[in-house]
């Protein structure tokens, strides 16, 4: 059996015919597909609310699990990331951008469908589907004249295989750097597995640059959603020497906390079993974890600057919203962790950035808290299509082009579920306001908190629940956590 190769000499995927013969050909060529299921009635329901003029194309750019200071643009000294960098400095980058629940297949879930954890059905990583009848926002898409691809993780139960997808590239959970097995399909019908040879996100990004550069008549949506820099932080093979340079990694000011004993932290906190040096990932230093996890971001840098050439040389780069996100943040040795799980802002921050001149003044920042939730009606928005209802985030378009909606949110709610599990983080709910944060570890007897001020301590290193002079605020702060707990269902 003959072999595809993708443009830097990997092979791509074990089959007898070439990945153009298939974008060619169509299902046909994929023995023992499956049919995938056709946009929900739900879909059907929905009307465009389209002008007639060309419709935006999108491509969302997601990594792996990237803190929101994790960028040259937002400030990096260490990392350069000119590809991602662009996308901001030609559009516009949100600083204040947060995920509800700060795990991979919750946020995913989220970010796809519009809902909290608890209406989705998606509350933690133990392989839930997206509940059943929930639409997706590509079948809403397809539903007004989109075609839709999916390239690269997904992290949903099935893989997103039981929806609809004109081009598909993917594989199912988990999978290693270099040759994951990895399944193609077209036109609705998705084949077996098979091993993709070389470094899966090169591999990946190739597979849609292919698609890109083929004859696209109607507008499209792509999904290229890529493994770095998840654990075990590994970078392509020539950047795997990238920072052993002498380059000194800064130690964050609370690296030395455990030594103390965490002081003025709850139980619930100090329980936590996420530092560095005790999970599987064989990371036992700060400076190794930062330096891998640097590497293989730069590596995800190089991919998004592909994929913008690809964009560029078939004039749609301008015709295409660009988005830049991840799935949730990450702690790089604040409090000796690793990891995500908390409700901390190392762990829900994460960089979002936009590219659309036709409504995007370059350069622009906004500080409003905007969240993964509202991904998925703005870009039903920016399509012309209505936002459903049942949609739990709000659209942002209106900060596109600088402006602000008549109200926006003042706080929102977080939750966390996944307990007992990996790195055993407690489970854990919240409240976060522009200046305010109230943590609860729930599950614990007698129940848990942790409240900060974030102005005046973004880094929250002071907590001040059970201080006399905050009881108020914290009796507020937790009446208003539990309202929004059962306005959004998960409560």
């Amino acid at each position: 059996m003959s072999s595809t190769k993708n443009h830097s000499g990997n092979n791509r995927v074990d089959a007898g015919i070439s990945r153009r013969d298939i974008l060619k050909l169509g299902a046909g060529t994929l023995g023992g597909a499956l049919l995938t299921v056709a946009s929900p009635s739900a879909v059907d329901a929905q009307q465009s609310s389209g002008t007639g003029t060309r419709k935006p194309n999108f491509v969302i750019f997601m990594g792996d699990g990237i803190q929101h200071t994790e960028l040259s643009v937002a400030g990096n000294l260490i990392i350069q990331t000119p590809n991602i960098d662009r996308i901001a400095r030609e559009g516009l980058r949100f600083r204040n951008a947060f995920v509800i629940n700060a795990l991979c297949a919750p946020s995913r879930a989220t970010i796809l469908t519009g809902l909290y954890s608890r209406r989705n059905g998606v509350i933690d990583n133990k392989q839930r589907p997206i509940g059943t009848g929930i639409p997706i926002v590509s079948d809403y898409l397809r539903k007004a004249g989109y075609e839709v691809a999916f390239c690269g993780k997904s992290h949903v139960a099935g893989g997103l295989r039981n929806y609809y997808w004109d081009y598909y590239y993917g594989y199912l959970g988990q999978k290693p750097y270099v040759n994951a097995p990895i399944a193609e399909g077209v036109d609705g019908h998705i084949g077996r597995d098979r091993v993709a040879h070389g470094y899966s996100d090169d591999v990946i990004t190739m597979a849609a640059a292919d698609w890109l550069e083929g004859k696209r008549e109607k507008p499209f949506c792509l999904y290229l959603w890529l493994k770095a820099p998840h654990e075990p932080f590994i970078p392509p093979r020539n950047l795997a020497l990238l920072y052993d340079d002498g380059t000194k990694i800064p130690v964050p000011e609370t690296f030395n906390e455990d030594l103390k004993g965490y002081p003025g932290k709850p139980r619930a906190f100090a329980a936590c079993d996420n530092h560095i040096g005790t999970d599987s990932t064989g990371v036992t230093t700060l400076e190794a974890l930062v330096k891998q996890r640097y590497a293989s971001t730069v590596g995800l840098d190089q991919n998004v600057g592909r994929i913008l050439k690809v964009l560029e040389r078939t004039g749609k780069l301008d015709e295409t919203v660009v988005m830049f996100t991840s799935d949730h943040g990450y702690f790089l040795g604040e409090w000796h962790f690793m990891d995500k799980r908390l409700m901390h802002e190392p762990s829900i921050r994460i960089p979002l950035l936009m590219r659309y001149p036709k409504m995007i003044k370059a350069g622009s920042l906004n500080d409003d808290m905007v969240l993964n939730l509202d991904l998925a009606p703005t870009m039903l928005d920016l399509a012309g299509v209505k936002v459903p209802d049942s949609m739990q985030g709000r659209s942002i378009v209106p900060f596109l082009n600088g402006g602000k909606p008549a109200s926006w949110r003042k706080d929102w709610y977080y939750a966390f579920y996944e307990y007992p599990g990996a790195n055993m983080v407690p489970k854990n709910r919240g409240v976060r306001t522009e200046r305010y944060k109230l943590i609860e570890y729930w599950e614990f007897d007698p129940k848990e908190y942790e409240l900060y001020d974030l102005q005046e301590d973004p880094k929250e290193l002071h907590n001040l629940y059970g201080e006399p002079k905050y009881k108020e605020l914290a009796e507020h702060l937790r009446h208003r956590m539990m309202e929004l707990g059962r306005e959004t269902g998960e409560i």
